[in-house]
């Protein structure tokens, strides 16, 4: 498969790495050159002797998209820092491009879902950390000797 990867932060640089490791063919496009340090963390070799790409440019630059390969790609990921850009740029990768699978990280949750529900695919870190922090509640004991209505408890 080949995967256009658009941010490469801590998320899009990770998801990179794992993807090529797992022998897809992967692009990352960002604005910061200096990004692409992030890529090489952890690998034996530079990224683009095992096969990667990396493109400087932004996101919302057609021209940028295009030097990453975006009308080749099977999979568009948006990861940038901003849910405006995101929810953009996954919209041009999934209508003027045809990318197959687009997938958009956006942190706001009730964006997330309205956007869901208009058709696009996208992950949202903040939802998933509610849900494991609320579970981590849940799962908790409290403080020992605790009552459960939280009365101290009589020896």
């Amino acid at each position: 498969m080949f995967i256009v990867i658009v941010g490469c932060g801590r998320v899009g640089s990770s998801v990179a790495r794992g993807m090529l490791r797992e022998g897809h063919e992967v692009s990352c496009l960002d604005e910061d050159p200096e990004s692409h340090a992030r890529l090489e963390v952890g690998l034996e070799k530079s990224w683009e002797d095992l096969g990667g790409q990396f493109t400087v440019g932004a996101g919302l630059e057609t021209e940028a998209l295009e030097a990453a390969g975006i009308e080749g790609a099977d999979v568009f990921i948006a990861s940038t820092d901003g849910d405006n850009t995101n929810i953009v740029i996954a919209q041009i990768a999934q209508r003027r491009y045809d990318v197959p699978t687009v997938i958009a990280r956006v942190l706001d949750p009730l964006r997330a879902e309205w956007y869901e529900r208009q058709g696009l695919h996208t992950v949202c870190p903040t939802r998933v950390a509610i849900e494991m922090l609320e579970g981590a509640v849940r799962g908790s004991t409290g403080r020992a000797g605790a009552a459960p209505d939280g009365a101290a408890e009589v020896a």
